[in-house]
């Protein structure tokens, strides 16, 4: 049997935010890669992130958003803690991980949270969920604030332009 790919991307709202993130790593790697770890442990200002820090933090974000893809997808709407992402930081001490080490981890897991993404059913999609003290949002706007949220800071590493749209009220 044959599958329609086009047709289930045009009709799954997953699949357009399982693309947009796998395209997203498929450029930034190499454009991450290209940085050495000495510039990427280097603080512009003693008050913001390195580059090491700031592609820490989007580890920290892309295994809390996979648990809640995956957990909202099994049962339902669910209330979520939000998570102090300046103490997670410093906690897990990303200034001292090895910056190709920190790139290949981050690629190969949102390269396996695109995979997640593009089996979600669409049935799924508006399950609606809470995260700290944001609005409840739906899975689907969930998933696609993820790729955004992942481009912004890939902005700020790369100094390159990563259409997003975040900032998006929640529907």
């Amino acid at each position: 049997m044959h599958r329609d790919i086009e047709n289930e991307e045009k009709n799954n709202p997953f699949a357009k935010a399982a693309s947009d993130l796998g395209r997203t790593v498929a450029q930034a790697k190499p454009l991450l890669a290209g940085l050495n770890n000495a510039d990427a442990s280097e603080r512009s200002d003693p008050k913001k992130w390195s580059k090491k820090e700031t592609l820490g933090h989007l580890m920290d974000s892309a295994s809390n958003n996979h648990q809640r893809f995956v957990r909202a997808a099994l049962q339902g709407s669910l209330t979520f803690p939000g998570y102090d992402q300046e103490a997670l930081v410093d906690l897990q001490n990303f200034a001292e991980v090895d910056w190709g080490f920190l790139v290949d981890l981050w690629a190969s897991y949102n390269r396996f949270l695109a995979h997640v993404l593009s089996g979600l059913p669409e049935s799924v999609s508006q399950v609606v969920c809470s995260i700290g003290d944001h609005p409840p949002a739906t899975l689907e706007w969930i998933a696609e604030d993820y790729v955004a949220h992942l481009k912004h800071h890939l902005n700020q590493i790369l100094g390159e332009t990563f259409e997003t749209n975040y900032g998006r009220k929640p529907s």
